[in-house]
C-alpha cells in the first residue's frame, strides 16, 4: 500500500486473524484455531470495524479463559449472499462508495460493495464493550476509517 501511495514507512502491527497455531494449553501442547478471533499475547491489537464504523487499537489482557483469544472484528450479522438483495432496494453500487462516516471505498467489484456494507457488519461497539467488561482488553485509541481499499474481484 505504501508504494501505491508513493510513501515510506514500516508496519506497526501484523497481527493475523482466522488462523491455527500451536499453543500450551493448561500444561499440554496443542493447537487451536481462530475463526474470528486473533491473539492476544502478541502485543497490541487493532480490532477493526466495518468500513463505515471506527476501529480500535487495544491492549490485550490475555488470559487462558480467552485461550489467549480476542474478537478480530465487528463480526457479520448478514451472510454476503443476502447482502445485495437486502440492499440493492436502498442504494446504487455508487453509493456505496462513500460512507456515513465521509470515508472513501475503492472497488471494482460491485457485487463486494454490497457484500461489506456497513449494514452488513454488526457495530463495533458492542464487540469493544463485550471485551472490555470481560476485561479482556484496554482501549488505546479509536480510529476512523478514511478509505477502504478492496482488492478482490479485481479491484484498482
Amino acid at each position: 500500500m505504501l508504494e501505491r501511495l508513493a510513501a515510506n514507512g514500516e508496519p506497526v502491527l501484523d497481527v493475523n486473524h482466522n488462523l491455527v497455531a500451536p499453543v500450551a494449553y493448561q500444561g499440554q501442547s496443542c493447537w487451536i484455531h481462530r475463526k474470528g478471533a486473533t491473539p492476544a499475547d502478541q502485543g497490541l491489537v487493532m480490532i477493526p470495524g466495518s468500513r463505515g464504523d471506527y476501529s480500535y487499537l487495544v491492549t490485550p489482557k490475555p488470559t487462558a479463559a480467552s485461550l489467549y483469544s480476542l474478537a478480530h472484528g465487528a463480526g457479520r450479522k448478514w451472510m454476503r449472499s443476502d447482502c445485495k438483495g437486502r440492499l440493492s432496494p436502498r442504494y446504487r453500487a455508487e453509493q456505496l462508495e462513500r460512507t456515513a462516516l465521509g470515508s472513501r471505498v475503492i472497488c471494482k467489484d460491485k457485487a463486494l460493495l454490497y457484500e461489506e456494507a456497513p449494514e452488513a457488519y454488526k457495530a463495533i461497539d458492542s464487540v469493544i464493550d463485550a471485551m472490555l467488561q470481560a476485561d479482556l482488553i484496554t482501549v488505546v485509541a479509536r480510529f476512523k476509517p478514511v478509505l477502504t481499499y478492496k482488492t478482490q474481484g479485481g479491484c484498482k
